[in-house]
C-alpha cells in the first residue's frame, strides 16, 4: 500500500469518526423542511391523524405501568418511560407531529422570506395540528368505551389528566416553550444520531414527562379523554390547556431553536 493511499484511508477514518458541522445538521434539516413543505393536503392531514392517534400510547402507557407499580415516591421515574412511547412511534414512523414542524418548516421561512412561503408554512401547520388534535380525541373516545380497559386504568387516566390542568395558563404556557424547545432539540439531533436514534427520542421525551412539561398534542389525550367521560368540558380543555400549551410549544420550538439555528448557521447552503 502507497504512501499517499494510506493516508487517504486514515483521512476517510476520520472524518467518518468527526461529528458531522452544525452547517450539515441544519443543511439536513432544512432541505426535509423543503420536502414536507411539498407535500400536499391529504398526505399531511392523514400522516397527521396517524401522529395523534399514535401520540395516545404515551398516555396509555404512562397509564398501565402507574396501575402495575406500587404507589411509592420513585414510581414516577419508571412510569414516565410510557410517556416516549408515542414520540418513538410517532418519530420513527416518520408522521407529521405539529411540534416536529416548528423547526423543520421554518428554516426555509427564515431563509428565503418568502410571502408564499408563509401562506405554505401556515397551511401545513393549520393542517397538520388540526389533523392531530382529530386523533388525539379519537384515540381518547376509543379507549374511553366501557370494556376496553379496566376501570382503575380508567381512573389513573382522569388522575393524570387533571394532574396535567393542575398548573393553570401562565404556567401552562411557560412550562409548555420549554417542552417546544427540547422536542425540537430532538428534531436537531436526529439526523445524525445513527444508532442512537431511540435513545434520543426516549431520554427527551422522558424528561418532558417526567418535568411535567406540556405537550399539545400528547397532553391534549388526556384531556380529551376527560371530556369524553364526562369529567371536563370540551371549552374548559381547549381553553384551560390547549391554548396555553400550543401558545408555548411554538415560542419554545420556533423562537429558541428555529431563530437560534438560523442565526447560527444563516451563510450555509
Amino acid at each position: 500500500m502507497s504512501k499517499r493511499s494510506g493516508a487517504a484511508g486514515k483521512e476517510e477514518e476520520v472524518v467518518e469518526r468527526t461529528a458531522p458541522p452544525g452547517e450539515i445538521v441544519y443543511e439536513a434539516i432544512y432541505r426535509e423542511g423543503e420536502h414536507e413543505l411539498k407535500r400536499n393536503n391529504l398526505e399531511l392531514a392523514l400522516s397527521g391523524l396517524a401522529a395523534g392517534l399514535s401520540m395516545g400510547f404515551s398516555m396509555m402507557a404512562e397509564a398501565l405501568l402507574r396501575v402495575h407499580l406500587p404507589d411509592a415516591p420513585w414510581t414516577p421515574l419508571i412510569a414516565k418511560l410510557g410517556y416516549s412511547l408515542g414520540f418513538l412511534i410517532v418519530i420513527l414512523g416518520r408522521q407529521q407531529l405539529f411540534t416536529k414542524n416548528t423547526l423543520t418548516v421554518i428554516l426555509p421561512l427564515l431563509k428565503t422570506k418568502k410571502p408564499e412561503l408563509l401562506g405554505n408554512v401556515a397551511r401545513l401547520w393549520t393542517i397538520v395540528l388540526l389533523a392531530n388534535l382529530i386523533g388525539a380525541f379519537a384515540f381518547a373516545w376509543f379507549i374511553g368505551c366501557r370494556g376496553l380497559l379496566d376501570d382503575d386504568v380508567r381512573q389513573m387516566i382522569l388522575k393524570i389528566g387533571a394532574g396535567s390542568l393542575a398548573p393553570g395558563f401562565w404556567p401552562l404556557l411557560l412550562r409548555g416553550i420549554v417542552a417546544g424547545w427540547l422536542i425540537a432539540l430532538m428534531v436537531w439531533l436526529l439526523p445524525f444520531a445513527e444508532s442512537a436514534h431511540i435513545w434520543v427520542i426516549i431520554i427527551l421525551a422522558y424528561i418532558v414527562g417526567l418535568a411535567g412539561l406540556p405537550h399539545v398534542i400528547a397532553g391534549n389525550v388526556e384531556t380529551f379523554f376527560m371530556v369524553t367521560n364526562g369529567a371536563l368540558s370540551l371549552r374548559d380543555s381547549l381553553l384551560s390547556y390547549l391554548l396555553p400549551t400550543l401558545i408555548g410549544n411554538v415560542i419554545g420550538g420556533v423562537a429558541l431553536v428555529a431563530v437560534g439555528a438560523h442565526a447560527e448557521f444563516m451563510e450555509v447552503t
